[in-house]
């Protein structure tokens, strides 16, 4: 199978941004340096123009100082110049090569003096007035065309009125037209070779920018990428994660809703794996998960897809299974893969694994019910060593009837009647005594009858909500003795602790206070504690074991044989007996079970040996109790005797004649 495919349909149905980065700056960064190309020609356009008409009212003012020096104040008062004013004007203006015409007027509009000696026409009267009221040249560019009559010429000339000034009065104004060609001319080049060159640098500006931007947008949008097939894509192994598994999932479950499908998952866990990691490192735990990684790949279809959710779990969809028997037999074939061993540097490792198997619809309805399903039926795998496990709901702590039944449970904690303590005698084989009770906790359900502890137990542990269904035993049993001191027959009474409370110091404290409180002897209490939360975790159990001994608390040790108890720790142990395991009890009744004779009789000397008491439970026919005796075992509970009856049916009487 492939991930490739996957992830590209991911990609693809990913919504993408109408325009990318590099188009949208190509745009706005187009109109954005036409705009200031445009604007820097117009302002230097300007600006060069302005320069040229403050040149050219320079030289206009320069040829009216020369071309009024002489004329007399009273000419524009008269309106008339005399024949040698004419002439002498004529004669001083004539070194001005760009001039083209000069004319003088008075402040009314008179004609004095025309250089062309055209004695007719007239001035332009708003620009005359202008320039005589506020006493500065008006300066225009006209186009002039000559000899029309020929076609005619067209010339660009700058028309300049210049207020004369005859001591801070103006009295007059002189016309003075220059010849703008050639200012023209020089003005539409310098604008072109402006043009030009903000045209080049603002392009050359924008390719340096635009390649900028198109590495950036590149490099952003690699990284994108990137970070989009991360985001799906488990680093270490190169599978789909949990993120990608979910939409593939997803997309299962519709299509098994218009098809009508069956969708399979199966997680997978590597047995073991923290033990691999810590011996070998984690450098060949990532070595291994490749690997693993790389048979599962290998080994599935196309359509199935391969996932690593983290650690050492990974998880296989199946979309397209006939029925949850095809999804079992393909985990099995799952599992067949671990068989060969996987080469780490110069070992040649064996591992196995956990597989869990949920299918939609049998077990769930949705994706996030069917991970929870196939969850739970992987830990059954690994719990049980199953190697491989279909989803039960009998396994399901977390199952709706699961939870109905802790609310239950929590609430008969608060109640005084449902919760009850049975007590089942214990008898001197070899005196047919009652020498003390074993305490068993009943749950009288409302609406489910009496519940037994096999039922309720395991759930209380599993929810934390042991610890106080322990306290409440502990406290039903310690005044229990208290009562049936008061009637002078002292019966020991022994109270199972689970796992989770024997690791608990002030499991301790709370059994000091109630026996305080009750003013019981220490000697009629008596615990219980299965060997297998005795090997589980010894560094914290056996410190309370030590507590207990320490205050004089008896301690036995539960279902002995099915543990992994070895000869030192029991002989270290501060425990005052062992209690054989029922099952070797069942088959001492059963023809055929010397072997089991020879087990029991090998743990009562192991016991004897070091001084322990011998308890034998479930026995329930006078033949098993034969054998029983024949093997030293010292005591015996079972139905044979009683069985576990509540503390009102055990009345003193009762309990006096109960090893009779």
């Amino acid at each position: 199978m492939t991930t490739l495919r996957p992830l590209r349909e991911v990609l693809l149905a990913t919504p993408r941004r109408r325009w990318s980065l590099t188009r949208y700056f190509a745009v706005v960064s187009v109109l954005a340096m036409l705009a200031l190309g445009v604007a820097l020609v117009w302002v230097t356009a300007n600006v060069m123009r302005d320069q040229a008409r403050r040149d050219g009212i320079v030289m206009a003012q320069s040829i009216e100082s020369y071309a009024t020096s002489d004329v007399p104040e009273d000419a524009y008062t008269v309106g008339v110049l005399a024949p040698e004013t004419f002439t002498r004007i004529t004669e001083q203006v004539a070194g001005f090569e760009n001039l083209t015409r000069l004319r003088l007027w008075t402040v009314d509009g008179v004609l004095l003096f025309d250089s062309l000696q055209d004695s007719t026409g007239f001035p332009d009267g708003d620009r005359l007035d202008a320039a005589v009221r506020q006493r500065e040249p008006d300066a225009q560019v006209v186009t002039e065309v000559r000899g029309a009559q020929f076609g005619g010429t067209e010339s660009s000339q700058l028309d300049v009125y210049v207020p004369i000034d005859r001591d801070g009065t103006v009295v007059g104004a002189a016309e003075v037209m220059l010849d703008y060609s050639e200012t023209q001319a020089a003005l539409s080049s310098a604008i072109r070779t402006v043009t030009a060159v903000v045209a080049g640098g603002l392009v050359l500006l924008w390719l340096g920018l635009f390649r900028t931007v198109r590495n950036a947008s590149h490099r952003l949008h690699t990284s994108a990428l990137e970070n989009a097939r991360l985001a799906l894509i488990d680093a270490l192994t190169g599978l789909p994660n949990r993120r990608m598994l979910g939409d593939r999932l997803e997309r299962a479950i519709a299509d098994h809703t218009s098809a009508g499908t069956t969708v399979g998952l199966a997680l997978l866990d590597i047995d073991r794996f923290k033990d691999i990691n810590d011996s070998l490192g984690h450098d060949r735990g990532d070595e291994l998960l490749q690997q693993v990684a790389t048979r599962l790949r290998d080994a599935m279809r196309q359509d199935d897809v391969v996932a690593r959710l983290g650690g050492d779990e990974f998880a296989i969809l199946f979309p397209d299974v006939r029925s949850v028997a095809d999804a079992e037999a393909a985990a099995r074939r799952v599992r067949q893969l671990f068989v060969p061993p996987f080469p780490l540097g110069d070992l040649a490792l064996h591992v196995d694994s956990s597989i869990g198997v949920a299918c939609l619809p049998d077990h769930a309805e949705d994706a996030s019910s069917l991970m929870r399903m196939a969850d739970v039926a992987m830990y059954t795998a690994k719990t049980h060593r199953l190697g491989v496990s279909v989803y039960s709901p009998e396994e399901d702590d977390s199952s709706p009837a699961r939870l109905v039944l802790l609310g239950d449970l929590h609430r008969a904690l608060s109640v005084d009647d449902e919760l009850q303590m049975h007590y089942q005698p214990k008898i001197d084989l070899h005196t047919g005594e009652t020498i003390g009770l074993e305490a068993l906790m009943r749950w009288r359900h409302p609406t489910r009858g009496m519940l037994p502890p096999d039922l309720f137990i395991p759930l209380a542990e599993q929810s934390g909500l042991i610890h106080d269904l322990t306290r409440y035993a502990l406290r039903s049993c310690v005044a229990q003795i208290a009562a049936w001191s008061v009637d002078r027959v002292p019966v020991p009474v022994a109270v199972n602790l689970s796992a989770h409370d024997v690791t608990a110091q002030d499991v301790v404290e709370v059994i000091e206070d109630l026996l305080t409180l009750h003013r019981v002897p220490v000697e009629l209490l008596e615990v219980e504690i299965t060997e297998t939360a005795l090997v589980s975790d010894p560094s914290r159990v056996v410190p309370v074991l030590h507590r207990l001994g320490e205050i004089g608390v008896r301690v036995a040790i539960d279902d002995f044989g099915i543990g992994n108890t070895s000869i030192s720790q029991l002989r270290d142990l501060p425990v005052h007996g062992l209690k054989i395991d029922r099952l070797f009890v069942a088959d001492l009744a059963t023809s055929g079970k010397r072997g089991s004779e020879v087990v029991v009789k090998a743990m009562v000397d192991l016991a004897h040996s070091f001084g322990l008491q011998v308890v034998a439970e479930g026995v329930e026919d006078e033949t098993t109790a034969d054998a029983l005796r024949q093997l030293t075992v010292d005591q015996a509970q079972g139905y044979l005797y009683a069985a576990a009856l509540p503390a009102e049916r055990l009345g003193v009487e009762h309990l006096r004649r109960l090893g009779d």
